[in-house]
């Protein structure tokens, strides 16, 4: 805000206007003037200097201008930078811009605002402002690629999902994972087709250590030592029945005893040297369960996603 100098007949003093609140962490603007007063007969009237040359405008063209002045608040003066230094230095510096409040539309009601101390929405309301404040930059890093996986040698297409492959031990897993770091991407989660043959109301065979998914995490770390290996822990790939869960003759899914299957599984991929596990079966308590059982076995480090 621009001071204000007053010019009277004995003094000259900074005067600020009466209604200026004070803002924490500003610093009051100090100014020193020095004048030789002269005595006058009579007092003059009161002098106000602007900074500012423009002429004040009435209330009514304030408020039919106040709109296209709201625009005009991000756009360029359009000087150059010399003239903008050349102003600068004679001490020609641009209004402040003005302030109003845009009207709602109608029927918006009347409230009273919310006694609200912190707005994140302050931080998005520009295009600058969210590139300073965003969270995240979405980059090939962030990805997670997913790889299915079978016993077989070869690639074989799944059906349910046009244009993806079950992956095989030949050429088309690591293949597939060497195209991945080639863009930048880093982390891979397995999706395994278990032989039928394997599969029981239990799905046991979700923790043999050497299982499809274990001797896949092992080959993928023995030829790619800093990928990120990504498994999921869940026995609907493992279980005769189909579900993430023990069924019981009910129908109802078991879920303490699934629970302990998980715990078993999480561990056998942490020992394979999976890097994170990911459990989608949704039983309750499971992630509190497999945390327990990861630390009692000494993979603290391995993470849950």
């Amino acid at each position: 805000m621009a001071s204000t100098v007053s010019l009277a007949h004995s003094n000259c003093q900074l005067l600020r206007p009466n209604d200026v609140q004070s803002y924490i962490g500003l610093r009051p603007m100090t100014a020193q003037i020095s004048m030789r007063t002269m005595p006058v007969a009579k007092a003059r009237p009161l002098t106000v200097i602007r900074a500012s040359n423009k002429q004040e405008t009435s209330k009514s063209n304030e408020q039919e201008t106040s709109n296209s002045n709201k625009q005009e608040t991000s756009k360029s003066s359009g000087l150059s930078n010399e003239e903008c230094e050349a102003n600068a230095v004679a001490g020609n510096f641009p209004d402040p811009p003005p302030f109003s409040r845009p009207s709602a539309p109608k029927g918006t009601p009347n409230v009273k605002p919310l006694s609200l101390t912190r707005r994140p929405r302050r931080n998005r309301q520009s295009a600058a402002l969210r590139a300073s404040f965003q969270e995240t930059h979405l980059t090939p890093a962030n990805l997670v690629l997913p790889l299915f996986i079978h016993e077989g040698e070869n690639d074989t297409p799944i059906e349910a999902m046009p244009g993806c492959f079950r992956l095989g031990w030949k050429h088309g897993l690591l293949d597939e994972v060497n195209k991945a770091r080639d863009v930048g991407v880093n982390s891979f989660v397995l999706f395994p087709k278990i032989p039928d043959a394997l599969k029981s109301p239990t799905g046991d065979e979700a923790y043999n250590d050497n299982g499809l998914v274990p001797r896949t995490i092992r080959l993928l770390k023995d030829k790619f030592p800093d990928i990120v290996i990504y498994t999921d822990v869940a026995l609907d790939p493992y279980s005769s029945d189909g579900h993430d869960g023990i069924v019981r003759e009910d129908g109802v899914i078991m879920n303490d005893e699934t629970v302990h299957q998980l715990c078993k599984q999480a561990v056998s991929q942490a020992r394979a040297g999976a890097d994170v596990v990911s459990p989608s079966d949704m039983m309750d308590g499971r992630v509190g369960a497999i945390r327990a059982a990861l630390d009692a076995e000494g993979f603290e480090n391995v993470l849950i996603m």
